[in-house]
């Protein structure tokens, strides 16, 4: 755990307990504030009181004492309105942050100062998680202390004091970049843009505004790397150049740059302040199929090739990633079926990069649905053997899909799981695959992203058990 001391003997509230408001509880408190707290949940509040909080409902918090409201990067901020506890805050005065910033101030206590320990911070839609457990993979390969950690699943607070040799990874959302002013990378990645969280920015302007923010908040001897494949992302780049030069770095794939990194064939390129020189085949990192993780391994080189002191080192450590939970990970092979657990395509774009890699797909597909649902899709959709929906979103998908892709109202992933494999299984396709790709939110029937991919790797386990049960008894 990291201890926050900036707002010693001071008070604080935090608003949503969850994994990173319990964190921001724990670590206040350690650091010497007092800590008033809440959320609707029963099970939280409980947490945390045991962890020193006074828990007690937000409007009888003492107001004219607040120095700061921790919010939850999941409450409303600036759009669609502002939550009442956000306006409450701002009428007393009270500072409103999330706790990535108070990360920010602990491990740079002043502004224009060396960190105590360098940070890299990667943004953008799609690609986050996968790209920051990829960096933070090579540099522990590569002899540092990564530490991973934010968006990612393990709360920044929670995270490990700097030593000597460590590198804090951190994948940052939209909602935490906004709730985090004064975080200052010495590295941040922006791996993509298109339309996400329009509801939270109000545009796609401001959506992207907000990412570029992240950047811009660099160190001044900082480095950025952007991928520069959509129109969004090469603006920011083009920005960002114009005011760091060549630590600006444009990452493309499929496209050779002049000075920059970029991958054609599956091969990536070095013509970053050089000539162009071959880093390796992508095609040997057999946990990053698909171009889009030829984006991924491409930003992950940009970024940590300033900290390895030798960077022929960076390709090997590439190729050995053992790939992430819930984004494309091969949960196993029933018989001739393949299960793909692709829980973390909350969105179309995300949804798109799975269905690139597979033929003969029985799909998974539904939730929370976010704006444009599916309609992208449509190129993929000959690969699709029958589409199988899920979540309140499956009437709008089914519209999208009716007389393109077979498809049935599975209602739950239960039910969606159990019929995609008896129809994978009897089908003429040598190598089917079922892919959990919900290109949705999945709020409606889950807590998060990684419940709902935990719950399709349990059931593909009862899958695989009752049918050695039953082959045991057919042998009997």
């Amino acid at each position: 755990m990291i201890e926050v001391t900036c707002f010693r003997s001071r008070t604080v509230g935090v608003f949503g307990l969850a994994r990173s408001g319990l964190s921001a509880v724990e670590a206040l408190r350690a650091g010497g504030a007092e800590v008033f707290a809440w959320d609707d949940k029963d099970a939280s509040r409980v947490a945390a009181a045991s962890k020193g909080a006074s828990v007690t409902n937000w409007v009888s918090w003492p107001w004219d004492t607040v120095a700061a409201l921790i919010l939850s990067p999941g409450v409303a901020l600036t759009h669609p309105q502002p939550h009442a506890v956000v306006r409450r805050a701002r009428k007393g005065g009270a500072e409103v942050i999330g706790d990535v910033e108070l990360f920010a101030r602990t491990i740079r206590p002043a502004a224009g100062t060396k960190g105590l320990a360098p940070v890299v911070a990667i943004t953008g839609t799609n690609g986050k998680s996968t790209t920051t457990a990829l960096i933070a993979h090579v540099l522990n390969a590569c002899g540092f202390d990564a530490q991973a950690g934010g968006n990612i699943g393990r709360p920044v607070l929670d995270l490990q004091p700097p030593k000597n040799s460590t590198v804090y990874v951190l994948e940052t959302s939209s909602y935490q970049i906004d709730l985090s002013p004064g975080l200052t990378a010495d590295t941040a990645v922006l791996t993509n843009l298109s339309p996400d969280h329009l509801d939270r920015h109000g545009s796609m302007e401001g959506y992207a505004a907000v990412k570029q923010k992240l950047l811009n908040q660099v160190a001044d001897d900082g480095w950025v790397a952007v991928g520069v494949d959509d129109p969004f992302s090469a603006a920011i780049h083009t920005s960002q150049a114009a005011a760091r030069g060549h630590h600006a770095v444009p990452v493309s794939v499929g496209k050779v740059l002049g000075d920059g990194i970029f991958v054609i064939d599956g091969k990536l390129y070095d013509a970053w302040e050089q000539s162009a020189e071959t880093v390796g085949d992508l095609r040997t990192a057999a946990h990053l199929p698909g171009a889009h993780n030829w984006q991924n391994a491409a930003l992950s080189y940009a970024a940590v090739r300033r900290l390895v002191p030798d960077k022929r080192a960076i390709m090997p450590a590439i190729a050995r990633f053992p790939g992430l939970a819930h984004r494309i990970e091969d949960v196993g092979l029933l018989g001739k079926v393949r299960f793909i657990n692709d829980s973390k395509a909350t969105n179309a774009d995300a949804a798109a990069r799975a269905l690139a890699c597979f033929s003969d797909i029985f799909w998974i597909t539904g939730g929370l649905a976010k704006e444009g649902g599916i309609t992208s899709l449509s190129s993929f959709f000959p690969r699709i053997r029958k589409a199988y929906l899920i979540g309140s979103a499956a009437s709008e998908f089914e519209a999208t899909l009716s007389g393109r892709v077979p498809l049935i109202q599975a209602g739950d992933l239960e039910h969606a799981v159990r019929a995609a494999y008896e129809d994978a299984r009897n089908s003429t396709a040598p190598d089917p695959v079922v892919l959990l790709s919900p290109a949705c939110a999945s709020f409606d029937q889950f807590r998060d992203f990684e419940h709902r991919g935990d719950v399709f790797r349990e059931l593909v386990r009862q899958l695989n058990g009752a049918q050695q049960k039953a082959t045991s008894m057919e042998r009997i």
